[in-house]
């Protein structure tokens, strides 16, 4: 896939977390370059802002979680996707002091305390919710933590559709796109972090059918095209980043790509989609920033060209076409 060398230098006028990757990903440039500008993640840009914000007590705005998008877990969920590399030691001893002192302490949810069921539980042990779960597991392993006990939970919490829902203590049978990409990404996380399971393996590859059957966006009953969560929110069709909890077509795919999946015609329409998207300047804007507090801002504004959202769609356009890798 031919990618106008402007929008490549455009790319590389950035964050070191936007340039390693696009390095890596769509220039194909040596390995010991690659490692040098991922490197310096930790130590300048946003991954160093971000790690400068952690606390004495290991903690990120002194939670584990919160509504907002600067907690504990949301901020090593942007590590990951900034790819700090989790064997340097900036990595090391941040991730350390998570795992050794944070611990879930329950919240409140429309007005019911929950969480005595996992009140106290380290942070990597995580606590009941799927889609919690799913962000916290995916970090660790990303970042070399034993999350076994989350990934288990997550393989007895998989329903018959193939996919997972938050709501599935409450009785309901069919399967979230929000849940089932957030556990969909914890167990490819696992994976790539060199665990063998074919438990993980199986289940992983079922809920990625549940995504491919409804070409990521439609209904499998009538095909019609799903707009949006059955809570609300935004769009599917409007590419966010931070995507946090949320589901969209570009995350989706972004998913596919990394899991080295082969493109086949069910991806095809979402594809259309993502180069739709894009203007005449080979950009792709973001569409929507969820709302809530940032640690660190990563995007240039809602409707401006957006570097990470072009970094992403350039990707999986060049996986589509069969030239590009996982990575």
């Amino acid at each position: 896939m031919a990618i106008n060398r402007s929008v490549i230098n455009w790319l590389l006028d950035s964050d070191p977390s936007i340039r390693w990757q696009v390095m890596r990903d769509l220039i194909d440039a040596p390995a010991e370059e690659v490692e040098v500008e991922r490197a310096k993640v930790a130590t300048e840009g946003v991954g160093a802002r971000l790690l400068a914000l952690q606390r004495a007590d290991g903690s990120w705005a002194g939670e584990a979680w919160n509504h907002g998008w600067d907690s504990t877990m949301h901020v090593l969920s942007l590590l990951r996707e900034l790819g700090l590399d989790p064997v340097s030691d900036e990595s090391r001893r941040a991730v350390e002091l998570v795992r050794d002192q944070v611990t879930w302490r329950g919240w409140d949810m429309d007005g019911e305390w929950r969480g005595w069921e996992w009140k106290g539980n380290p942070f990597f042990i995580g606590e009941v919710e799927p889609c919690i779960n799913g962000q916290v597991a995916a970090s660790g392993a990303y970042f070399g933590q034993d999350v076994r006990r989350i990934v288990d939970r997550l393989l007895g919490e998989q329903l018959p559709d193939g996919g997972w829902n938050c709501d599935a203590e409450k009785g309901s049978t069919r399967s979230s796109f929000n849940t089932t990409i957030c556990v969909l990404e914890a167990l490819l996380e696992y994976e790539l972090a060199g665990v063998e399971s074919a438990a993980v393996t199986e289940a992983r590859l079922r809920g990625q059918e549940y995504l491919l059957e409804r070409r990521l966006f439609r209904r499998r009953s009538t095909g019609e095209a799903i707009e949006r969560d059955r809570k609300g929110g935004v769009a599917w069709a409007s590419f966010s980043f931070p995507t946090w909890w949320h589901y969209d077509v570009l995350r989706g795919l972004e998913y596919l790509r990394r899991a080295g999946t082969t493109p086949d015609e069910r991806v095809a329409e979402a594809i259309e989609l993502v180069v739709s998207k894009r203007d005449g300047d080979g950009r792709w804007p973001l569409e929507n920033q969820h709302p809530g507090t940032m640690a660190v801002e990563v995007n240039e504004g809602v409707g401006q060209p957006s570097r990470w959202n072009t970094l992403r769609a350039l990707r999986v356009l060049d996986w589509y076409s069969g030239q590009g890798t996982s990575g």
